[in-house]
């Protein structure tokens, strides 16, 4: 897979839904109805961060769900790419990105949205073909004001932004031309899935679904 086609893929996820859940999961038995529930909401894209043991037994358990699309975040290595890909992941996610990683990703046909956090990065990720990416951490790197100041001399780069996004924040990353999407985990909160609370989540999942995106 090529990065041109890398990209188009990902913006095609980022399209779906204005926020894309970010979620560890330590249970596994909460991974299906979890699923279920922020796919029910109107989220149908999700990442599965690999920050626990038991993250690629919840992927393969996700991508049983009907109408979800599951993916591998913290992708750090080539070997957590083929892992992912095994476990049934559908895309990948990383905080920054390498050329071992880009090339993983690439001969496993694996669409990717690679971090970025500055200027230099997102440019150098240009020049490979990636024209999709993701602004991490957002909120520690400037936040919405700095996303829009590098877009402004990069205008060519749509970006994801994760790290410290919220409810309370997320429209404004959304009313910023260069953004596609928002990640965030605020839609499953630790409390809600201890107690299964998936009606709260899939009410959760309503009101990320709703808000609104300038594309």
């Amino acid at each position: 897979m090529t990065p041109d086609i890398a990209s188009q893929e990902s913006e095609k996820l980022c399209r779906l839904a204005p926020v894309i859940p970010v979620l560890v999961i330590d249970d596994v038995s909460l991974a299906r109805p979890l699923a279920e529930a922020l796919v029910a909401g109107g989220l149908p894209v999700l990442e599965v961060t690999l920050r626990t043991p038991e993250a690629l037994d919840a992927i393969s358990e996700m991508a049983k769900v009907e109408g979800g699309i599951v993916g591998a975040g913290t992708l750090l290595t080539p070997q957590d790419v083929s892992r992912a890909v095994d476990a049934g992941a559908r895309f990948g996610v990383s905080p920054g990105a390498t050329d071992h990683l880009l090339d993983a990703c690439e001969g496993a046909d694996l669409p990717l949205l690679p971090g970025a956090a500055t200027a230099s990065e997102a440019m150098r990720l240009l020049e490979r073909g990636y024209t999709v990416q993701k602004f991490f951490p957002a909120e520690a790197n400037g936040g919405a004001p700095a996303l829009k100041a590098i877009g402004a001399p990069i205008p060519q780069v749509r970006f994801c932004p994760t790290g410290g996004v919220s409810l309370s924040n997320a429209p404004v990353y959304l009313g910023l031309p260069n953004t596609l999407c928002v990640g965030g985990s605020w839609v499953a909160p630790k409390d809600k899935m201890a107690a299964g609370d998936w009606a709260g989540i899939e009410a959760l999942a309503r009101e990320a679904a709703a808000l609104p995106v300038t594309r």
